[in-house]
């Protein structure tokens, strides 16, 4: 895995949307499945939105300058939210894996965690 991994200018044309080489494939899929991939979706979302942080170079007011940048970044940070499932189907997708491959990846990494959590012979209260 480790040497599969994108360069940092690979990793910042991937956040921005870019496609890796096909030997990147692989950790795409684990960025977009891990644990941790809601963090790495905002870390993403974030570099998107660093450039919308220019706005303070404008003339004007430093509070307004100030209130659009950070209004405009909450917004960014909504709508990246809301379609945050869509948008790591779309990179795996882009980098060969089937529709659904990462929802599917992701429920099954849930699954195996909290099997080991209960351990083999856990069974629901209910049951």
């Amino acid at each position: 895995m480790a040497t599969n991994r994108p360069n940092p200018a690979q990793w910042v044309w991937y956040a921005f949307g870019g496609k890796l080489p096909d030997r990147c494939a692989e950790w795409v899929l684990h960025d977009v499945t891990c644990r941790t991939w809601v963090l790495r979706h905002l870390v993403r979302a974030l570099i998107q939105l660093a450039p919308f942080c220019l706005l303070v170079l404008l003339p004007g007011p430093l509070w307004i300058r100030l209130t659009s940048i950070l209004l405009g970044l909450l917004v960014g940070l909504f709508y990246s939210l809301c379609y945050m499932g869509e948008t790591a189907e779309h990179r795996a997708i882009k980098h060969g894996f089937p529709a659904g491959m990462a929802r599917e990846t992701r429920e099954l990494r849930r699954d195996v965690r909290r099997a080991a959590k209960h351990g083999i012979g856990y069974r629901p209260w209910w049951e």
